[in-house]
């Protein structure tokens, strides 16, 4: 079956062109460089991973509950909409979720390598094309990732959600250089490790928390990365120039906080449009989301320069401007953790089945 055929609907374009603008910069400057970013571009170096080989695809994943969230998690619980529906209805309703959730994961990490490869092009420093570079091999990895598990897995695609879809549009437009980083490692990255980490820390099917986990692990470098880049080059710009930026975010949060909801999947089921977006509205699992969402993009923000006084309204109305003092570095510290810790169990486990059938081989020889 082609992907094409496995989309719940066929893409207007199934090529999306996006007209590029800016100029491709090279730096004859082939000195050290910054020494913190030099030193992640090592870690990245470092820290490149096959996924063939790191995750068990030999993992079995339930087609009909390929995410193993909570039934509380689905936006039609505790509606007479669920109160109506069958095990098997509502088995359907978790594909479809968990189909509509990691496509626009595998959408998204296609925008950030183009977004990457975009930086190693228009950024005026070498040491930060050396890190873009290991940041593009990581997005198509993680890319790489999410389509095998959507397609051997699941079965099924959704197209991109057309917000995220203008959101990475007006990203890429933009001819200013520093607008991939501001757009995919600030809005659409934060975003993305806040969806990560809720199905991360809330799944209890072993696969996907796989995927997560090392995905995330990667994430917290791209982040980093981001925050040293624009919060060197944002001290240089003058008010104006820092009030566009902030505009753009201010645009880009409320896009991403009215218009992720997932609402194709209810129109899928039957539901009209306006009776979808009032049952994704209230939603208590779209509620929490939404808070997390903004735990890593506040503080990020905050970080990098970009802090003026109809940004910081902004927040208040959303009611995530407490977020702001929110310790960027310890979420990233954990993230980093959780994934060597699962590598740890998972290979001490093997190890130890390993030794049994070595130990059993033994004990059957003395036997003969």
């Amino acid at each position: 079956m082609t992907t094409e055929e496995m989309y719940t609907r066929t893409p207007d374009d199934m090529n999306w062109q996006v007209p590029a603008t800016g100029a491709a910069r090279f730096s004859w400057e082939y000195d050290d460089g910054r020494e913190r970013l030099l030193a992640l571009y090592q870690k990245g170096k470092d820290k490149q991973w096959d996924s063939a080989l790191r995750i068990d695809w030999d993992l079995e994943v339930d087609p009909l509950d390929p995410l193993g969230v909570p039934d509380e998690a689905m936006t039609l619980y505790g509606t007479p909409y669920w109160d109506k529906m069958t095990e098997r209805d509502k088995g359907e309703l978790r594909k479809h979720y968990g189909s509509w959730q990691f496509s626009q994961f595998l959408h998204g990490e296609q925008g950030a390598m183009v977004c990457a490869a975009r930086i190693v092009e228009s950024v005026p420093d070498l040491d930060a094309k050396f890190y873009s570079a290991t940041q593009t091999m990581d997005e198509a990895r993680h890319a790489e990732i999410y389509s095998r598990f959507l397609n051997d897995k699941i079965g099924m695609l959704y197209p991109i959600n057309d917000n995220l879809q203008s959101l990475l549009g007006d990203t890429l437009r933009d001819s200013r250089w520093d607008m991939p980083y501001l757009g995919m490692q600030v809005l659409i990255e934060g975003l993305a490790l806040a969806a990560f980490g809720m199905l991360r820390d809330t799944t209890d099917k072993p696969l996907p928390k796989q995927i997560l986990a090392y995905v995330m692990q990667d994430e917290a470098r791209h982040v980093a990365f981001g925050r040293m880049a624009l919060r060197d080059y944002y001290q240089q710009l003058s008010d104006k120039e820092l009030r566009e930026r902030e505009e753009f975010v201010i645009e880009g949060c409320y896009l991403m906080r009215d218009r992720l909801r997932g609402t194709e999947v209810l129109e899928n089921f039957g539901i009209p449009a306006a009776e979808a977006n009032e049952l994704s509205e209230r939603s208590e699992y779209l509620q929490l989301f939404r808070q997390l969402l903004f735990s890593r993009i506040v503080p990020c923000v905050k970080d990098i320069g970009l802090w003026g006084e109809r940004l910081q309204r902004a927040y208040v109305d959303m009611g995530v401007f407490e977020m702001g003092d929110s310790n960027l570095d310890l979420l990233m510290q954990q993230d980093e953790e959780i994934a060597e810790k699962l590598d740890a169990e998972r290979f001490a486990a093997e190890e130890a089945e390993r030794t049994a059938e070595v130990e059993d081989a033994i004990a059957q020889g003395a036997q003969d």
